[in-house]
C-alpha cells in the first residue's frame, strides 16, 4: 500500500470516526479533551483498518468462489483512484447526514471495487459484486459488534 493510499484511508477513517463519536461526546458530560482526542484517533485507526481490509476480504471471498485455485496475484488493493471516492463518501457522510445517504455512498464506493475485482479474478460482475457486498457487510457487522461490546464493558466497569 502506498503512503498516499494509507493517508487517504486514515483520513476516511478519521471522518467516519468523527461522525460517529462527536454526537456521542456532545451528549456526555465530563469527557476530557485528551480523552476525546484519544477516542477519535483510535476510531480513525480502527475505521481506516476496516477500510483497508475491505478489498482484501473481497478478494479472499472471490478466491473461495472459484472452482480452481486462483493465481497468486488475485488480491485487490486500494489505489489512490479507488480510495479517493471512499474519502469523499466519508467526508460527505460527516456529520451524520443520515444513515440512508451514508449507505448509498458506501454502496457506490463498493460498486467501484467490483470492476477491478471482476477483472482480476475472472469472475462475473454479479459474483464480484456479491463478494464486495458480503465483505463490506461482514466487516461492518464485526466492527459494530466490537463497538457494542466495548460500550457494554465500559458501562459495567465502575469509573
Amino acid at each position: 500500500m502506498s503512503p498516499a493510499v494509507a493517508v487517504l484511508l486514515l483520513l476516511a477513517g478519521l471522518s467516519e470516526a468523527a461522525g460517529r463519536l462527536l454526537p456521542l461526546l456532545a451528549r456526555r458530560t465530563g469527557t476530557s479533551r485528551p480523552g476525546a482526542v484519544l477516542l477519535l484517533l483510535t476510531g480513525a485507526v480502527v475505521e481506516g483498518s476496516v477500510f483497508a481490509l475491505w478489498p482484501l476480504t473481497a478478494s479472499a471471498l472471490a478466491g473461495l468462489t472459484q472452482p480452481a485455485p486462483p493465481p497468486a496475484t488475485t488480491t485487490l488493493t486500494w489505489t489512490p483512484a479507488l480510495a479517493a471516492p471512499l474519502l469523499l463518501a466519508a467526508v460527505l457522510a460527516f456529520p451524520l447526514l443520515g444513515p440512508l445517504l451514508h449507505l448509498l455512498l458506501f454502496a457506490a464506493v463498493g460498486a467501484s471495487l467490483v470492476a477491478p475485482l471482476a477483472a482480476l479474478t475472472d469472475l462475473g460482475w454479479w459474483t464480484a459484486a456479491g463478494c464486495v457486498a458480503v465483505a463490506g457487510v461482514g466487516l461492518g457487522l464485526a466492527v459494530e459488534a466490537v463497538r457494542r461490546l466495548v460500550a457494554w464493558i465500559s458501562r459495567e466497569v465502575p469509573a
